[in-house]
């Protein structure tokens, strides 16, 4: 999955340049080195107590709840599509499962996405669910549908809950 951007509020920048200049090493540094100097720069002890300290995610309103529950009563018990669903916003929600199995940064053939799509549906119908990827915009393709490449992004807080919760269904 990718990175989820973390809000960063500095509410003395004076100070916040001035820790930053005092302890920043004259070599170069790592990323997580960088990402924790910011953090101590701006009020927190490393770069995890200030993602802990990011406010928890709303809870979804009634209409974003009955849209996750219609999206994920078309799984079965082992988070398998069994049917196609017949309203837009549920089917986008259904693709957002599909998309979180593509391996993200990896270039597949036709064969490989089938074989993805064929284990997490049981309705026999693996072309529909590969050209939705593309339709919705969750995965592209060449012109000559020789590669495959799940597109890289965050979902939002709905495909967040789908996905958490056939994530769980999922026996390891």
């Amino acid at each position: 999955m990718t990175r989820a951007p973390i809000p960063l509020v500095i509410d003395d920048l004076s100070h916040f340049a001035t820790h930053l200049r005092t302890h920043w090493p004259a070599r170069p540094v790592a990323q997580t080195e960088a990402l924790a100097l910011i953090a101590r720069a701006a009020g927190y002890r490393n770069h995890q107590h200030l993602k802990a300290a990011q406010p928890m995610e709303p809870p979804l309103d009634k209409q974003a709840l009955n849209r996750v529950k219609a999206a994920l009563s078309v799984f079965d018990s082992d988070a398998r599509m069994v049917r196609w669903p017949q309203r837009a916003s549920v089917r986008r929600l259904c693709m957002a499962w599909f998309w979180s199995r593509l391996p993200d940064r990896i270039a597949m053939t036709e064969k490989d996405v089938n074989t993805i799509l064929k284990a997490n549906e049981v309705f026999g119908d693996h072309v529909l669910l590969r050209r939705s990827l593309i339709d919705h915009g969750l995965a592209k393709r060449t012109l000559d549908g020789s590669s495959y490449r799940r597109i890289g992004r965050r979902p939002d807080a709905e495909e967040r809950a789908v996905i958490r919760n056939l994530s769980e269904r999922i026996v390891t």
